[in-house]
């Protein structure tokens, strides 16, 4: 029988036995020495580790003894990030941690079918942090093994909770799970990497809701993040995995949500970055072995032997247009099929319309800017909303004279030293105008997670910081409909959802806008 995971909310009181199972089994692996592979603080170090953030938080000793070269070689600083490895990696990591605390759980006396309960933020009335994580004691006793000091929320107070306007669901609607580097989609799940602990392109999903999520749950007391904000740190708060059991529940609900929706068939990525000479993705279970798997031994949650009480995303879910819809609000008559047209490969079908000209320091509030538009490249973009057919100097392509582009907002090369400077950037605002005030123009929120790491010269990204994609596909549809596309310059604003400090130096190196012709 399938261990089932469920909703923490809906257990039935603050301390239902599965989250009270739980808290004794963090308790029991932080009782642990560092130097034990099943302890606690050595399973945060497979996420990440940085030794000084670490000693700032509290969770380690200036003089405390490391576990081995050979065990941190093999086990630590091993998550995929920015990579198509993103989700077959953490659900690789939530089933062994789960193992892991089921063992200590049956050792106590508890149920042998415990399983690890999930967040659903989105859920009405569920998006504030669960009373169990923030309550400083707990029924057996002393301090709450489940709560954390550095946990500071969104506005630094200590009061946790995922404001619903700073995070959404629009992942779910991506149809293509592997994305590309060229400015276009980088899909639901990723950009085609190899072993990837620190990539430079999100996924949609793990740049909406994970990354923002970290962001908004551990926050920032001063100049001081809270452990969740990090990802050198986050895996030492026990909201986290419980985060992660959501973004895998949701990764679940994409591959049932459409026949359409399929994870990557290509031999690369069910073989895992081992196939390729890489380092092999590999977790301490809880008898001491090791269990190193692929991505193929994690596309069946039913083979895996669990299940989650819930697929639905969220109840508040608002997909966007669907394509006949999309078709109606342009105004575009039903597609005609055109004849002896082949598929072209999406890297080759993606355009540059139009880039800014110098890079853009983000400081204070609201940033304004403006990306250049290219009249021959906008030409075609509104050529396509108006349903005419690709002009001859077109590069060849499937589409339809009644297909649509897609279109995206790509942040290049973003840098800083805070991996808490989130913001929201809004798109044909002009500059007289309260951003705030035009919801209909707001493209998306972004979180710097893992930003300060991607900054640093001497490290994966050799200081070239971070790419985010935003589509805004349904927001130019809008523009061309109120004639306001049809412009030289695009305003771009990008506003920090709290002041950003000149220490911070955050900057983002390129805006530009990209078609995608299908």
């Amino acid at each position: 029988m399938a261990n089932i995971r469920s909703n923490v909310w809906e257990l039935g009181s603050t301390w239902a036995d599965p989250i009270l199972w739980y808290a004794r089994g963090v308790a029991a692996l932080r009782a642990r020495p560092i130097t034990n592979p099943t302890s606690w603080r050595f399973y945060a170090g497979i996420h990440g580790f940085n030794s000084q953030l670490w000693q700032q938080l509290g969770y380690l000793s200036p003089t405390e003894q490391l576990p081995s070269s050979a065990l941190r070689g093999r086990f630590w600083a091993q998550c995929q990030h920015a990579s198509w490895y993103f989700l077959p990696w953490h659900r690789g990591y939530l089933y062994a941690f789960e193992d892991n605390i089921r063992a200590a759980v049956v050792s106590l006396g508890g149920p042998a079918n415990w399983a690890l309960p999930y967040w659903n933020y989105f859920k009405p009335g569920e998006n504030a942090i669960p009373p169990a994580f923030a309550q400083t004691t707990w029924p057996d006793g002393g301090a709450n093994p489940l709560f954390v000091q550095a946990r500071y929320g969104p506005t630094g107070n200590g009061q946790v909770s995922v404001p619903l306007n700073r995070v959404d669901l629009n992942a779910m609607n991506e149809p293509v799970f592997t994305g590309v580097t060229s400015g276009g989609s980088p899909g639901f799940g990723g950009v085609d990497t190899g072993f990837s602990h620190s990539g430079s392109i999100y996924g949609r999903l793990e740049n909406q809701p994970h990354n923002m999520v970290h962001t908004l749950v551990g926050g920032r007391s001063g100049n001081q993040p809270g452990a969740m904000a990090v990802p050198d740190s986050a895996g030492l708060d026990p909201i986290f995995w419980l985060h992660h059991a959501n973004i895998d529940r949701l990764w679940e609900s994409w591959n049932r949500s459409s026949p359409t929706h399929l994870n990557p068939t290509s031999s690369r990525w069910l073989s895992g970055p081992a196939a390729n000479g890489q380092r092999p993705f590999a977790m301490p279970w809880h008898d001491g072995t090791t269990w190193t798997f692929t991505p193929a031994q994690l596309v069946s949650i039913q083979t895996l032997g669990y299940q989650y009480s819930d697929l639905a995303p969220a109840l508040i879910a608002s997909p966007p247009a669907e394509p006949a819809q999309r078709l109606v609000r342009l105004g575009i008559s039903a597609p005609v099929p055109v004849k002896g047209t082949q598929p072209v490969p999406e890297e080759t079908r993606v355009e540059l319309v139009g880039a800014t000209t110098d890079a853009v320091l983000v400081r204070g509030g609201d940033v304004r800017s403006h990306v250049h538009l290219d009249s021959g490249m906008r030409r075609k973009v509104t050529a396509s909303l108006s349903g005419e057919p690709p002009t001859p100097d077109d590069h060849p392509s499937p589409r339809t004279p009644a297909t649509p582009d897609r279109v995206f907002l790509n942040l290049e090369n973003v840098r800083g030293r805070s991996d808490t400077s989130a913001f929201d950037v809004y798109v044909g605002v002009p500059d007289d105008e309260d951003p705030v005030a035009r919801p209909d123009r707001l493209a998306g929120s972004v979180s710097p997670f893992g930003l300060r790491k991607a900054s640093t010269p001497d490290g994966d990204h050799a200081g070239q910081g971070l790419t985010f994609v935003l589509e805004i596909t349904d927001l130019v549809d809008q523009l061309h409909l109120d004639h306001s596309f049809d412009v030289d310059s695009l305003p771009v604003r990008i506003v920090p959802i709290s002041p950003i400090a000149d220490d911070a130096n955050l900057s983002i190196g390129r805006i530009s806008v990209f078609r995608d012709g299908l």
